[in-house]
């Protein structure tokens, strides 16, 4: 009886422990197409907190920014305008502040430096953002380049074998596949980066273009 149990139980395959890689295994055993992949994460990582923080600061809005300006222009106190405007310190401000330096010649020419201004600051809040949208389509072409690449070198090593090892192809594949699911979510942070910054960016735009209008609005009340 103890033979028979003992004969079942050499007979019976035991299960192997797997053993659990690190991140950093992954990334070593992703092959040499992980250093474009990283390089390209880190470049998004800082673009996204870069312009968050740029971005954050000039969305700062001061509801009596206006109401102090139009006091001041009524008052004929065009330099204490000027000195409001470079304490607020904002893209709306510096576009009001480009429109008193203005004050007393034609609207049209105000509205001309204004506009030009205003696509100065527009540009400096885009700046690197369109680094993202690289970003958010390199990375998975690279993923899925190092999966091709692994897949190819796998199959080669079997036609040079002569033999079909299921558990190594599988193991060979499985690590192969960490390039493809690394380019994926960088590519998807980059995306989503790309776009938050992009929205707030717009909302920037319209301050602006609100704050424009009202200090046009102002300059036309003493001719009505």
């Amino acid at each position: 009886m103890k033979l028979l149990q003992v004969v079942t139980n050499a007979a019976v395959p035991q299960p192997t422990a797997t053993k659990s890689m690190s991140v950093f295994d992954l990334i070593v055993k992703g092959g040499p197409i992980m250093i474009p992949i990283i390089i390209l994460s880190i470049i998004a990582v800082y673009v996204i907190i870069e312009r968050l923080i740029t971005i954050k600061q000039a969305m700062k809005h001061d509801p009596s920014l206006i109401p102090s300006i139009k006091d001041h222009i009524h008052s004929g106190n065009i330099k204490a305008a000027k000195a409001l405007c470079e304490r607020v310190n904002t893209p709306t401000s510096r576009l009001i502040s480009k429109g008193l330096t203005r004050v007393g010649r034609p609207l049209k020419e105000i509205e001309a430096s204004m506009e030009n201004t205003g696509k100065l600051e527009m540009a400096r809040l885009e700046k690197r953002i369109p680094i993202l949208a690289i970003v958010s389509g390199a990375a998975p072409m690279f993923g899925f380049l190092g999966t091709v690449i692994g897949m190819m070198i796998a199959f080669n090593d079997i036609a040079a074998q002569g033999n079909v090892d299921i558990k190594g192809i599988a193991d060979g594949i499985n690590v192969k596949m960490v390039t493809s699911a690394s380019g994926l979510i960088v590519g998807i942070i980059a995306y989503f980066g790309y776009n938050i910054l992009t929205m707030m960016v717009n909302k920037v735009v319209n301050q602006m273009e609100t704050a424009s209008l009202d200090f046009i609005e102002i300059l036309e009340e003493p001719s009505n």
